[in-house]
């Protein structure tokens, strides 16, 4: 079985970094992916897709990324459920990531008459 998803896309807030209950390092991040069509305005549309981020990555993507920063994030699809106050259930699709690109420039630097791209790798 395959289960692995590539997304490039920007962050629509600032990762917010927290800890479980046994000390593990974790972030929930939404990454706006825009579609690869327009729609019948001429307008591109958006998909906002809810990732995770363990440990490390979790750690140097709340410390060096903001909203609206452009990160590239390698992962898998992952699923669950649970009963909602209402007694309806309720499905959450996920990415779980494993590897989190940063691929805008670094925060703080100024810009270069080059307007270099720079890419940092995280695992």
């Amino acid at each position: 079985m395959i289960n692995q998803v590539i997304l490039v896309g920007r962050l629509t807030k600032d990762p917010e970094l927290k800890m479980t209950p046994d000390g593990r390092p974790v972030a929930n991040i939404t990454l706006a992916v825009n579609r690869q069509y327009r729609n019948q305005q001429g307008d591109v549309d958006a998909d906002f897709v809810q990732c995770i981020l363990w440990r490390k990555t979790a750690e140097n993507t709340a410390q060096y990324c903001r909203r609206g920063t452009l990160i590239g994030v390698t992962g898998k699809l992952h699923t669950r459920n649970y009963d909602n106050q209402e007694g309806k259930r309720v499905f959450i699709t996920e990415v779980i990531a494993d590897q989190v690109r940063f691929l805008g420039k670094k925060l703080g630097s100024e810009a270069s008459s080059q307007d270099q791209k720079e890419e940092y790798i995280l695992e």
